[in-house]
């Protein structure tokens, strides 16, 4: 009867202890929002620039070389890289904690006990074969195998490697992401340094333009037509220009270097050719609509799936509230004698026990990791839309700024149309005194600013280019 109460009691506190574990803690929830506008400008046409190829989306052969080269030697991006392996090797361990643990031993030893003792005495009267006695001193060979298996009964063992191979995926995606801003870093650099090209070749034609300003200037005072103040502002302005022209080849050596900085080389020559640089026109954009950045930006995709591994965390941290099975098993063979190591039946061991293990005192440990697994899994919620916005709101910005940009341009170009001619009206017109030599330093000035200004757009042009294609998402197939 005593016996009896004593197996119901055991029972009881089992069941309790299983019922205790299976209680968790409430969680703050968040739903995932991820609704996008229908559209960026009123079009629903889907056709998207993402989906062109890089090699395709720019023309020049000059960049797509750079680009190239930058894509195998660019430090960061292989630093990238074998994160990614990184991740690849954390799959594979929690993959191998499914599977059971199987470890192979061997032994051999010796143990001298005293006679007078009650092992000793049980070895000197034991017989093992008729005749034969227990060795002195014992000796003790083994050879076996143990295995460990956890039963993964509540699937945490599964969902943990979910959520490492979710990882994976999202290092690929950051990988991707990292491509699209390396494509683009190296493009505006290279954009930035054929405009400091031409803007170098127009202050070398301005230099040209105010020396023979100077020269005429001199004459004009040889013949009393003007003074010595004249020569001299002359003179302040072709070297005023002249430096101008060592602040540009500074910024030219700086962007070269920035651009083998991205390619992985040391500083050199960055071929190119700049001639054409003010002719080029940049190519129509095709937005597309909003919700195609979910799948063609990498850096929403990243996002996406680290939330997912992260609510997969929560469920990892939840099983950690219920029972664990784990099964031990092992066999071998154990002996006093090498002899008769591989005798069997006699010298052949072999276990198998099952345990059954919750957690009772120390929950609170459990509790802390379950709810900040949960926050973690907010916080990526947050990031995710946060993503979302910022996607939009870059190509909103970009798709504006082309617009701009564009009637810019043609203002300008109008501007530097009628500066150009208003330098040889003013030459003109200072020659034959009917106007100042104030007037001529203004109207070269205005010139030579508005020439600056329309590489300037120019560049800012092929920038927009540049980033529109990187908001929607291109680069990285």
């Amino acid at each position: 009867m005593l016996k009896k109460i004593i197996n119901i009691g055991l029972m009881a506190a089992g069941m309790a202890m299983i019922v205790s574990s299976c209680k968790t803690p409430e969680l703050a929830q968040k739903d995932v929002n991820n609704q996008v506008p229908e559209s960026f400008n009123g079009s629903q046409d889907t056709t998207t620039s993402a989906t062109i190829a890089w090699q395709d989306y720019f023309k020049d052969p000059y960049l797509k070389a750079l680009i190239d080269t930058a894509l195998n030697n660019n430090q960061e991006l292989n630093i990238t890289l074998q994160e990614i392996q990184f991740a690849q090797t954390e799959v594979r361990a929690r993959k191998g904690e499914i599977l059971p643990s199987v470890d192979i031993g061997a032994g051999a030893g010796v143990d001298k006990v005293g006679r007078y003792t009650s092992q000793g005495a049980n070895d000197a009267n034991t017989e093992i074969k008729p005749g034969e006695e227990m060795p002195e001193p014992l000796q003790d060979y083994m050879l076996g195998a143990n295995a460990t298996w956890e039963v993964d009964i509540w699937k945490k063992l599964r969902n943990a490697k979910k959520a490492a191979l979710t990882r994976y995926l999202a290092s690929i995606e950051g990988k991707n992401f990292m491509v699209t801003n390396l494509i683009s870093e190296i493009s505006r650099s290279y954009y930035e340094l054929l405009a400091l090209d031409n803007q170098l070749e127009i202050i070398q034609q301005n230099i040209e333009i105010q020396t023979n300003a100077l020269d005429i200037v001199k004459y004009q005072k040889e013949a009393a037509r003007v003074t010595e103040l004249a020569v001299r502002r002359f003179e302040a302005q072709v070297l005023d220009t002249k430096s101008l022209q060592f602040d540009i080849q500074q910024k030219i050596v700086e962007t070269e270097n920035r651009i083998n900085f991205l390619v992985g080389r040391y500083p050199q020559h960055v071929a190119r050719d700049h001639r054409e640089f003010t002719d080029l026109i940049p190519d129509l954009v095709q937005s597309g609509i909003p919700s195609q950045l979910l799948a063609n930006r990498p850096d929403i995709r990243q996002a996406e799936l680290e939330l997912e591994a992260a609510k997969i965390d929560v469920q990892v941290a939840k099983a950690e509230f219920y029972p664990s099975l784990r099964i031990t098993a092992g066999v071998g063979f154990n002996a006093f004698k090498g002899s008769y190591l591989f005798t069997s039946p006699e010298s052949l061991i072999y276990s198998l026990a099952g345990e059954l293990t919750a957690p009772l005192i120390n929950r609170n440990a459990i509790k802390a990791n379950y709810i900040g697994a949960n926050a973690k899994q907010i916080q990526a919620i947050y990031n995710y839309e946060q993503t979302i916005l910022n996607a939009y709101v870059e190509v909103v910005n970009q798709l504006s700024n082309i617009q701009n940009l564009e009637k810019s341009y043609r203002l300008r170009t109008q501007q530097v149309s009628a500066l150009t001619e208003s330098i040889d009206i003013s030459n003109e017109l200072f020659k034959n005194a009917r106007a100042d030599y104030m007037e001529v330093l203004l109207t070269q000035r205005d010139a030579l600013e508005a020439r600056f200004d329309l590489v300037e757009t120019k560049m800012k042009q092929m920038n927009a280019k540049v980033n529109i294609y990187q908001a929607l998402g291109g680069g990285w197939r």
